[in-house]
């Protein structure tokens, strides 16, 4: 029997150890998504304890919990720290097969040195171990990115927040890049109760009035200015379904919200369709990547989203169809010359083989200008990322792949990227040792080193 996660974890054959730690492991972490707080960053925020760390907003900890049938006092509730913890502990034990068992036991050895299994025997010797290395004055933010071997970090931004603590960031010289996304979604949302209370708060930090369709795209130039100023290169998008009408007015469609009224499905549509070519031709022109993130089902379950709001651990997969719409989109911005680069990222497994061959209808210019984002968020475990490369090596150029992200709101999710490069290193392994692909060292240090931080740094411009 193999040792508990020892440091052949994953790793199942010679070649698959020497990929990992030749050439995957010292590659710097590029994390071109996630959900860091950048005030966090700024103020090197030091942390109360494991429990502040671990289950502070952490809706993959707090689901499972709750599929273990713990008392939501010991997750959102007002339990004590140790209570939390210990309640977390004994679901941990027991869950077999799923991510969270990996990374919670790689963060337990990368950030504490523990390599002993949390249960509810060891819970509370752990907690102390863990609460004491915090109270240390280097366990901060800041530090734990630097100890990462983070070299970029793409924070997830509203275009209505402000950039002064970017600017700072930047202005104070901090080793690592932390840049902002922008991220619109509040402004394509047109079927949000809340849009028109968002327009009056984008108008504010824009420093217009928004009367019209026209001078909210003003609004927008402004703050992708704003965000291009501080050494944006990216945005993101959250869709559930890709909108494709180009039939309609969507300016009329602004006005009905803005007035409080609730345009209808095919407004809504026309609406979101323009907007998003409008903003793909922006990203074009400044050069940025374009990220789309699809197939999520949110706020299920009104019953909690009322008592604890979005990002609590009640969405899902969606299974709608999207090949055609997305199709359509892309090919309009394309035959515009305004296709900026783009990340394409499916919640549904069911769609990898569509993205994957969706990918090769409108490379162009740049090594791998379309991707085929990794397995996210449901995806974000071994069948996942098995899956994701193998759709992406049957169906396109794996070699061109800009690889993993955390998409996470802790400083101790990097882990993840070690989870991901040795999952990597043992599948291209695995085919090198069964004869399917050459042993050529320079190819494979190549192909490796690409996927794990190399390829990132040139489609993001980091060089």
């Amino acid at each position: 029997m193999k040792k508990f996660m020892d440091e052949n974890f994953l790793l199942e054959t010679e070649t698959a150890k020497k990929l990992y730690f030749e050439y995957a492991a010292p590659q710097p972490i590029i994390d071109y998504h996630c959900h860091l707080s950048i005030k966090e960053i700024c103020e090197d925020k030091h942390f109360s304890g494991i429990t502040e760390l671990w289950l502070g907003g952490d809706h993959y900890k707090w689901r499972f919990m709750r599929s273990m049938g713990v008392d939501e006092k010991f997750i959102t509730g007002d339990a004590s720290d140790y209570e939390k913890f210990l309640a977390y502990a004994r679901s941990l034990q027991y869950a077999v097969g799923n991510p969270l068992y990996h990374w919670s036991h790689l963060e337990l050895q990368r950030y504490f040195g523990i390599y002993e299994p949390l249960t509810e025997k060891t819970a509370k010797d752990i907690y102390e171990k863990c609460n004491q290395r915090i109270a240390e004055p280097d366990f901060s933010a800041r530090q734990l990115i630097i100890k990462s071997n983070v070299a970029f970090i793409g924070t997830t931004d509203d275009p209505a927040d402000d950039m002064s603590l970017h600017e700072s960031l930047k202005k104070e010289g901090f080793p690592v890049r932390v840049s902002p996304t922008f991220r619109p979604d509040k402004s394509v949302n047109i079927e949000k109760p809340d849009f028109a209370d968002y327009i009056k708060k984008l108008a504010d930090r824009a420093g217009m009035a928004i009367h019209s369709y026209d001078e909210l795209k003003q609004a927008l130039s402004l703050r992708l200015d704003a965000f291009g100023a501080v050494g944006c290169c990216c945005s993101d998008h959250a869709l559930g379904t890709v909108p494709f009408n180009r039939e309609g007015d969507p300016a009329a469609a602004f006005a009905k919200a803005l007035a409080g009224e609730t345009p209808d499905a095919k407004e809504i549509e026309c609406y979101k369709t323009d907007l998003l070519l409008w903003l793909g031709a922006q990203y074009a022109n400044r050069g940025w990547v374009m990220q789309l993130h699809l197939a999520a089902l949110r706020d299920n379950n009104s019953r909690m989203f009322k008592k604890l709001g979005p990002d609590t651990g009640f969405d899902s997969i969606d299974d709608g169809q999207i090949a055609y719409t997305l199709s359509r989109l892309m090919d309009t911005l394309d035959m515009n010359d305004a296709l900026p680069k783009t990340i394409l990222y499916t919640l549904n497994p069911k769609d990898n083989f569509v993205l994957g061959t969706m990918l090769g209808n409108f490379q162009r210019d740049v090594k791998g200008k379309i991707q085929f984002g990794s397995g996210w968020w449901f995806n974000d475990h071994i069948d996942g990322m098995v899956e994701q490369m193998r759709a992406l090596g049957n169906l396109g150029a794996l070699a061109a792949f800009v690889g993993m992200l955390t998409d996470s709101r802790s400083f101790l999710s990097y882990p993840r990227h070690e989870y991901f490069r040795r999952i990597m290193c043992n599948l291209i392994g695995n085919w090198v040792e069964n004869g399917e692909f050459t042993d050529d060292e320079d190819i494979l240090k190549t192909i490796v080193c690409g996927i794990s931080a190399d390829n990132a740094k040139a489609y993001f411009g980091l060089e």
